[in-house]
């Protein structure tokens, strides 16, 4: 807390001695109004030339990305740390900037970017061509690793300019300046392809709105907000990218793999459920659901606060506490029960009335048809505080129950599924909408090949929301055909509708 003290008496001018405190890890500048104005007139001016790069140059800007943020994990590592973040979970989201950089995410990017072929006298193109030039704001809390998927908007050929969170802007700083930027002066991208700002959220956003320099806006935070940011941007004719709030389900049948499933819902307390693709609330099968809790609760017993350089630590400090606390005494009122947590604690785990973490709390919503009347079920949480909704019996219907549970969340980032049964992996798979990823029988926010860590639908995405692969949200689609020795009336009216329909 003395920490927190000083960083916003340095950050509000109430005292200059940063230079010279060894709890200061790092400092960044504010950029001046005049330099938020040049840096957008840079980004316009180098659009045109890093755009007409080849295709294979934007790539090896992913490859060699790729292989210098494996070359200085550990360091990078560091510096999440030393912004607070838990090490594991510093790990974990190095683990995710490395799939979307690795060798299958790129050779997808390829294909998404040109593909070619020869129907008669025409050579057919489908290529993605760059909006122009991109701007984005990352999260407060993973500023660092979210703001690299940046990076498949440069291969895609947009310029770029990154905002960094003026509460944690030191992961951003170092990725960009010490990382990224390099790489660009080797690739000989012109100057102003990449900018780096950091200053008030609200004026750097109201700025983007308004410049005409900007085509895409692409921002992370809040769902109102964020809806009200995108109807900003396409009224101002600029694209809006929106990657905000989460409110994810897992759902476990009664065939599931229990021990495995309650591991997965650990993830849930990760960062305190300070993430928003952690699952924020479980359906359990009525089979199941005393089991499940059992081992859940015997699980979550393990996790414990800590310093953020300890590796066994996966909490974090809580900023939300009154809401938490709200969101619980409303649930209970209704007649969710707390099995486990419901209390404050100090860095040690003892209980407190004014501890800084929240023991990590399972409670038991019974009934899955009035569930979501419950603010803690229905919107998304950034405390640790898990409702596991139990329906009151099983029958023939409770599938389709379920199913439509989960499309009813107006929210759509993430949804999992633990079962055996190949015939509800099927059904869920196919009538499941919600949501831009579907995990089965696997971690719940882990990476995997090819398919994007981040994107959804609803409250998430906005009315365009899907699976966010950020080169294709970032740029255009655009047919090319040229011919050789076609005559121009021929070829208006020789068609395939006019063809000779085979008997």
């Amino acid at each position: 807390m003395s920490n927190l003290k000083l960083k916003r008496e340095l950050e509000r001018g109430f005292r200059d001695d940063g230079h010279a405190l060894p709890a200061v890890a790092a400092r960044c500048a504010l950029t001046s109004d005049a330099h938020l104005q040049e840096v957008l007139v840079r980004a316009r001016e180098a659009a045109p030339v890093w755009g007409t790069f080849p295709i294979e140059t934007r790539l090896r800007l992913g490859e060699r990305v790729h292989q210098e943020v494996l070359r200085r994990r550990a360091e990078f590592v560091e510096v999440l740390v030393a912004e607070g973040h838990p090490r594991r979970l510093a790990e974990w989201e190095i683990a995710g900037v490395l799939q979307g950089t690795s060798p299958e995410a790129l050779a997808l990017s390829h294909r998404q970017l040109h593909e070619e072929c020869r129907i008669g006298p025409r050579t057919l193109t489908l290529v993605r061509k760059p909006d122009g030039v991109v701007v984005l704001s990352p999260p407060q809390n993973a500023a660092a690793s979210n703001s690299i998927l940046g990076v498949p908007a440069l291969v895609a050929g947009n310029t770029l300019v990154v905002k960094a969170p003026r509460s944690s802007p030191y992961g951003v700083m170092f990725a960009w300046r010490e990382i990224i930027a390099p790489i660009l002066d080797e690739l000989g991208a012109p100057p102003g392809t990449l900018g780096l700002v950091c200053g008030t959220p609200n004026k750097i956003l109201t700025q983007w709105l308004e410049s005409p320099l900007v085509d895409d806006i692409f921002f992370f935070g809040g769902s109102e907000r964020g809806i009200q940011l995108g109807v900003d941007a396409v009224t101002r004719g600029k694209k809006p990218v929106l990657e905000l709030a989460g409110n994810d389900g897992c759902v476990v049948w009664r065939d599931a793999d229990l021990d495995s499933a309650a591991e997965a819902l650990t993830e849930s307390f990760f960062g305190s459920g300070q993430i928003c693709m952690v699952p924020k609330y479980a359906v359990a099968h009525p089979d199941i659901a005393d089991e499940l809790l059992a081992r859940l609760t015997g699980l979550v017993a393990k996790i414990r606060p800590g310093y953020p350089d300890d590796p066994d630590v996966l909490l974090s400090p809580v900023m939300r506490a009154d809401e938490y606390f709200t969101h619980l005494n409303e649930a209970t009122a209704a007649g969710a029960t707390v099995v486990t947590g419901g209390h404050r604690m100090e860095i040690d785990g003892t209980v407190s009335e004014t501890g800084p973490f929240i023991s990590p709390t399972v409670l038991r919503v019974d009934g899955l048809a009035d569930a979501r009347e419950l603010a803690v079920v229905r919107e998304e949480t950034f405390f640790p505080l898990l409702p596991v909704v139990v329906p009151a019996v099983d029958h023939d219907g409770l599938l389709d129950e379920v199913i439509a549970f989960l499309n009813a969340n107006r929210y759509g980032l993430r949804n999992s599924l633990w079962t055996g049964d190949p015939d509800v992996i099927d059904a869920v798979a196919t009538r499941v909408h919600n949501g831009g990823l579907l995990k089965v029988n696997d971690s719940h926010i882990g990476f995997v090949p090819r398919l994007s860590t981040h994107g959804g639908t609803g409250l998430t995405g906005g009315p365009f929301g899907e699976l966010n692969y950020p080169l294709l949200r970032t740029s255009h689609l655009q047919g090319i055909s040229v011919a050789t020795g076609v005559q121009p009336r021929t070829a208006v009216f020789d068609s395939a509708a006019s063809r000779e329909v085979p008997r």
